[in-house]
């Protein structure tokens, strides 16, 4: 019977398979070195009892605890999960689980997340973004584990990153609004960090296409589609001349289209519209929408890759790794 109160331990399924802890131990972790009839006594044991065996212990003793902590701003975003899932996948195939945490797009709230995670010694830890403070810096630098920032470029990586330019993004809807013809393009984006360098890439180079000065409507960071309708409200109403928008996510996007056809303006015809992160609804919607597609799997392959690297002690080479971007176009731009 269960105990009333404790977990099951070890001694207790050697107890009921009728042998040594010690032969228990060895039937559970090197069942080539015990009888073949004692290693099913043992996993009948297991079944019977629901044992899980303690990894704590066995991390203490060999350093390792098996956990990659992978933090993301936001799990409502889906355009994080392609790299989550990639990260998972490539993980588990070599004995890894994935420590999974929601930081926010709060400083505050990261450093507090990190300070967690670090004092439960993870083999490695992925970031989403660059934006840290000095004292997550610090204490990431002092981690003694491998670190890979993703989602983002900079020349100073804390040790390892696999990103993309987000200024680069939009300076080039900026060029493609430009190639088609718009001349009064506005923007509706979220607050966070990744998404204003995208605001700035594309209001510089819009300025030197020589393109209208950019209105920008900020939303948030999680993002909704009813606030991409309230954005595009917001910039129809400021009675400026308005032939583009760029949206910070799709969903902001497809909040604009909706807007835009109650409002009676043709898309895109009258209004061009250009999301972020190609989710899988994008190419379904009427019109279809246009985006920057970012591949997120090829993020979290590299990221693991890193990270597994660095755990066997493989060469390096390259410490960042830049995945690019591609513009897709459809129907609303």
């Amino acid at each position: 019977m269960r105990k009333v109160s404790g977990s099951i331990t070890l001694a207790d399924v050697a107890r009921i398979a009728g042998v040594a802890i010690s032969t228990a131990s060895r039937a559970l972790n090197n069942p080539e070195v015990v009888s073949p009839g004692a290693v099913q006594r043992v996993k009948n044991a297991v079944a019977r009892t629901g044992y899980v065996p303690n990894l704590l212990a066995g991390s203490l003793a060999s350093n390792r605890s098996k956990l990659v902590a992978t933090i993301i701003p936001t799990i409502a975003g889906s355009v994080f999960l392609p790299t989550v899932s990639s990260i998972t996948e490539a993980l588990a195939a070599e004995g890894y689980q994935v420590m999974l945490g929601q930081s926010g797009y709060g400083q505050s709230r990261e450093d507090d997340l990190l300070a967690a995670i670090i004092s439960r010694r993870p083999d490695g830890i992925i970031l989403t973004g660059i934006v840290h403070s000095v004292e997550g810096r610090r204490r990431l630098s002092g981690a003694g584990v491998p670190i890979v920032e993703t989602w983002d470029l900079t020349p100073t990586p804390i040790d390892m990153l696999v990103g993309f330019s987000h200024e680069k993004v939009g300076a080039a809807v900026a060029e493609y609004f430009h190639a088609r013809g718009s001349r009064h393009p506005g923007i509706i984006s979220a607050n966070d960090p990744r998404a204003l360098l995208r605001n700035h890439g594309f209001c510089a180079a819009a300025a030197k296409l020589g393109m209208d000065p950019v209105p920008v409507h900020l939303t948030p960071a999680p993002s909704t589609l009813g606030e991409g309708r309230v954005g595009l409200k917001d910039l129809l109403g400021r009675g400026l001349p308005l032939d583009a928008v760029m949206c910070g996510s799709d969903l902001l996007a497809l909040g604009a289209i909706f807007e835009a056809q109650m409002q009676n303006l043709k898309v895109p015809a009258q209004l061009a519209v250009v999301g972020f992160g190609d989710l899988d609804f994008s190419s379904d919607t009427t019109p279809s929408l246009s985006t920057v597609r970012i591949d997120g799997e090829a993020i979290g392959r590299w990221a693991s890759k890193f990270i597994l690297d660095r755990i066997a002690g493989r060469p390096i080479g390259a410490r960042v790794i830049d995945v690019g971007f591609k513009i897709i176009s459809r129907g609303s731009a």
